[in-house]
């Protein structure tokens, strides 16, 4: 636990500049991880909801559960949009801070091949409860690839911030045996 250097400090800092970027608008935070909630917290920001003292391994169900907070605020007209930010795992060295867009959707571009073919379907359940069902689902998976990359990166970033503290400590250790 701990000792992953600059691990939650540069996921705060990219989200707190990108908060100060759109000062203009009316932000509210879910946040996930203690670090993240303590430092907001502290800020008063307003904060929906939290997720701490979960596993270190990310299960659907956390991600399903911010998914539906998220959706309820989108469509309840609550929220105008909804970002998420996290660290992506690039490398055992290299962690990337990731700021994306979950809601709205990006409109898809469906062009038929023929124009003139102009063809309608039935639903069965209605086409409002497919893509209810699928949205859920989309945001949730979304969401928990967002939760495993982050929690690579940080074990990751465990792992480098441990090695260099041995480093350091083998250093320390030869220089006081030579004196």
């Amino acid at each position: 636990k701990g000792m992953c250097g600059s691990f939650n400090s540069s996921i705060i800092r990219a989200a707190s500049s990108h908060i100060v970027e759109h000062a203009d608008q009316s932000i509210t935070l879910g946040v996930v991880g203690r670090r993240g909630r303590d430092y907001f917290v502290r800020r008063r920001y307003p904060i929906r909801f939290e997720l701490i003292n979960f596993t270190r391994r990310p299960e659907y169900d956390h991600a399903r559960a911010i998914a539906k907070d998220a959706i309820a605020a989108f469509t309840g007209g609550e929220a105008n949009q909804v970002l998420l930010a996290y660290n992506e795992f690039k490398s055992v060295l290299q962690q990337r801070i990731v700021i994306t867009q979950l809601l709205p959707l990006p409109k898809a571009r469906f062009e038929p091949s023929d124009p003139t073919a102009a063809v309608d379907y039935l639903y069965e359940p209605s086409a409002q409860e497919i893509f209810d069902s699928m949205l859920e689902r989309l945001v949730g998976f979304e969401i928990f690839t967002a939760l495993l990359e982050s929690a690579a990166a940080q074990n990751a970033a465990q792992m480098v911030a441990m090695d260099n503290a041995t480093k350091n400590s083998g250093e320390v250790i030869e220089t006081l045996t030579l004196t």
